[in-house]
């Protein structure tokens, strides 16, 4: 039995997590959301799988579930805040305070999560300047996020997010389902997007929120993709080498490359070629994608000429997927003649995987000792 004449231990632990929480309450949302992306940034690999697929699905119905329960007048945020925090302790430490901003916070960590994901490989399917606008989109997301609460609680910002998400999450499932890059499956797969959004929202309890914003930003999509803004997922660029030569072994592929200046060292192989007349250069190219999907990669080689990129031959070969490390493949140009060059590996419609630009001079070639062979 307890002694009555012994004082009674002081709660701290809950009255310090508490105040804890309290005081972390104006950064906690964008810690959700930003935590999501950080997460995903860490976990997610060089290549999309069907297991990345279904965990997205998931989240997305996750987030269709809360949305239509916030939809339905009789709950309320604060009703679906206090289902969702229905344990004791979370009653006794956390729910005392600002119950009815959990279903938005964790919303926040739902799209933050879908979105960061499929944010971060949309830029490894890419290596040009383009795909920074998707990047640049995220960080838009995350700054507008903290000064649209009340947008929030409106759920014009939910629908919105969902629909950005949605559309993404078809745009790579198509590839997955259908084995193809085509430019076509690309449109659908934005329209299905948006489509599912304005189905969800027409069921939902009351049309709370505004859904245009949903029909706007599958629009953009489709006008970026036409300007070839965005790159064609879920293919990923591995690697991209510009060489003087290149040799094919059991133990890879061998090519000789002019060697890096030392103050570069985060890379082996420089982007300036001494070729003699009439000498080739070979491009090495190893793409990734998913089992089943089948393409043809191109490989447009283009010289500047009075300030514009102009094509000189644009050799490509055909693209089976399922390797873990890519398929690699290769094609030659011959005269190459001095002057500014780049390489644009590109599908057979021509959206753009990744750039590789070099520059040539012609007569001077540099020592064998200035060069290196690399494998891949």
């Amino acid at each position: 039995m307890t002694d009555p004449t012994l004082p009674t231990p002081d709660p701290v632990p809950a009255s310090f997590l508490s105040r804890c929480l309290n005081r972390t309450r104006a950064v906690l949302p964008i810690s959700f959301f930003i935590g999501g992306f950080v997460w995903d940034a860490i976990t997610i690999g060089k290549k999309v799988a069907m297991l990345d697929m279904v965990i997205f699905a998931l989240y997305l119905l996750m987030a269709a579930i809360l949305m239509y329960q916030l939809a339905e007048p009789s709950t309320g945020a604060r009703r679906v805040g206090e289902r969702l925090l229905g344990w004791q302790w979370v009653q006794n430490n956390v729910s005392r305070w600002a119950v009815h901003d959990w279903p938005y916070w964790i919303l926040q960590f739902l799209f933050g999560s879908v979105l960061s994901a499929l944010f971060i490989l949309y830029f490894k399917s890419s290596s040009y300047g383009l795909a920074w606008v998707l990047t640049l989109l995220l960080g838009a997301l995350l700054v507008a996020n903290e000064f649209m609460e009340s947008e929030y609680r409106r759920l014009s910002l939910c629908w919105s997010m969902f629909g950005l998400c949605s559309i993404l999450w078809c745009n790579f499932a198509f590839p997955f389902l259908f084995g193809s890059v085509h430019a076509a499956w690309f449109y659908l797969s934005t329209v299905l997007g948006a489509t599912i959004t304005y189905v969800l929202y027409q069921r939902a309890p009351r049309h709370a929120g505004r859904i245009w914003p949903v029909w706007a930003i599958a629009g953009l999509l489709m006008l970026a993709y036409r300007a070839d803004m965005i790159p064609p997922v879920p293919l990923v660029k591995q690697a991209v080498v510009v060489a003087y030569d290149l040799e094919k072994s059991e133990q890879g592929y061998w090519m000789t490359v002019e060697k890096s200046p030392w103050w570069n060292f985060w890379r082996v192989d420089n982007d300036h070629f001494y070729l003699a007349p009439g000498q080739k250069l070979v491009c090495f190219s190893s793409v990734f994608a998913p089992q089943g999907l089948r393409t043809k990669l191109v490989h447009d080689w283009q010289r500047k000429v009075g300030g514009q990129w102009v094509s000189v031959s644009t050799p490509g070969f055909s693209l089976a997927g399922g390797r873990d490390n890519g398929y690699r493949g290769y094609t030659y140009k011959s005269n190459v003649t001095a002057g500014e060059w780049r390489v644009r590996i590109q599908t057979a419609t021509r959206q753009t995987i990744a750039v590789s630009g070099f520059s040539v001079s012609i007569g001077e070639p540099s020592a064998l000792n200035h060069r290196v062979r690399i494998r891949y």
